[in-house]
């Protein structure tokens, strides 16, 4: 991956992250190209980064041989008509990290024949610990699923689906899912601080707990009901805790919520569509 020139169109916050990543990696920086229309953003990449900045998207396009969409979802239909006669003409990857836009979107914009991959990250990538989720038309050969994965790898973990439907359960998952923890540790904190902890105390706590049962659960080998009977001992507080959370219906209302967020997802991915 390290010969390969790769172009970002826009220099958002994820770019940014995979930039930094691709750098940490061993990606040259020489290599790597960013347009976008904020000036100032473009002046940070460059002090930061030291990639190649420019206004100009079709500039990135004539240097790369594949390029990251990572415009607003909003804003990518009239950017990507502006790049679209270049990138049929050299015919590169693109992959695209907007949320909702499908590959039907996509193709119609960019035409039948582009190589796309379609990726739902989430924003841990930005401090390099993402999961990324990626779909690939059938346009795409070994090779470039190979780049983007690797693009995509450099802030965290990267898997494949065959069914570009499985993206509305992924977004469900892992695309709304930091989210969810941060509600928990939320409403963790506020409790800890009416139990009398210190506001600082509560909030050390809670992140600190949260890391480290993440940590545990990545690097087990069990699953996260074996880790959790392993530290519930019979009657004690660990118990009492958990059997109010299954009382007050917690299993239920994760399934609920997360139906309601794929549903969701499916609902603006047709709205899209109809655009």
């Amino acid at each position: 991956m390290k010969t390969n020139k790769i172009g970002f169109i826009g220099g958002g916050n994820m770019a940014s992250s995979l930039m930094s990543g691709l750098c940490a990696s061993g990606h040259a920086p020489g290599q790597l190209w960013v347009s976008d229309i904020n000036p100032d953003a473009l002046a940070a990449l460059a002090a930061n980064l030291n990639v190649h900045t420019t206004p100009d998207n079709n500039a990135v396009i004539n240097e790369v041989d594949v390029v990251v969409l990572s415009v607003k979802p909003q804003a990518l239909k009239d950017v990507v008509k502006s790049i679209r006669a270049r990138i049929m003409q050299k015919k590169i990857l693109v992959i695209s990290i907007a949320a909702g836009i499908t590959q039907n979107n996509l193709s119609a914009w960019l035409g039948d024949d582009t190589a796309i991959v379609r990726c739902m990250p989430n924003t841990p990538a930005l401090v390099l610990t993402g999961a990324t989720v990626l779909h690939a038309n059938s346009r795409v050969i070994g090779e470039q699923r190979d780049l983007a994965e690797n693009i995509m790898r450099s802030v965290g973990i990267a898997l494949w689906v065959d069914n570009e439907g499985d993206l509305d359960a992924v977004t469900a998952v892992s695309g709304s899912g930091p989210a969810y923890y941060f509600l928990m540790m939320e409403a963790m904190e506020k409790t800890a601080i009416d139990l009398g902890l210190s506001a600082e105390t509560a909030r050390l706590l809670v992140q600190q707990t949260a890391l480290g049962a993440a940590k545990i659960a990545l690097e087990s080998a069990e699953s996260p009901e074996q880790l959790r009977k392993r530290v519930t001992s019979p009657g004690g507080t660990t118990q009492q805790a958990i059997e109010t959370f299954l009382q007050g219906g917690f299993t239920g209302l994760v399934a609920k919520a997360l139906h309601a967020a794929r549903d969701r997802s499916i609902e603006m991915s047709k709205q899209t569509e109809s655009n």
